[in-house]
């Protein structure tokens, strides 16, 4: 987080138009110091709380990435398990964590016909568990 969180510092102070002596009395009124560098992890979110009630606005997070792009064959599955993620509010990310962890294949384009039923198999459990529809 430090060396992100410093990056996202001097982000939001070149967004703010900050000068550099703002900017460094800034970080000695928040924090103490003269320096980004002398930052730590606490005092960088402290520093951040700052400059966002100062009206910086962070970006946020990318989006997750769209639903894989798969054979004919496979696609159904593939729909399945969009749907049930969409059902948990959750990314692709999760499903392909969990098809690396049940089939031991990184990326859910290149999992054939049983191993996406599989993963389908998990995610249903999961909805069933967690009382979502299945």
């Amino acid at each position: 987080m430090s060396s992100k969180g410093r990056q996202l510092i001097q982000i939001a102070r070149r967004q703010l138009g900050m000068e550099d002596d703002t900017y460094r009395a800034l970080l000695e009124r928040v924090a103490g110091v003269s320096s980004s560098t002398k930052l730590t992890p606490r005092q960088i979110g402290r520093v951040l709380a700052e400059l966002e009630r100062l009206g910086w606005q962070s970006t946020g997070k990318p989006a997750d990435r769209p639903a894989p792009q798969v054979a004919d064959d496979r696609q159904r599955l593939v729909n399945k398990i969009e749907a049930f993620l969409a059902e948990a509010n959750r990314p692709w990310s999760y499903a392909e964590a969990m098809g690396k962890r049940i089939c031991k294949v990184d990326q859910i384009e290149w999992m054939d016909c049983k191993q996406l039923g599989k993963l389908v198999a998990a995610l249903a459990y999961d909805a069933k568990r967690n009382g979502r529809p299945v």
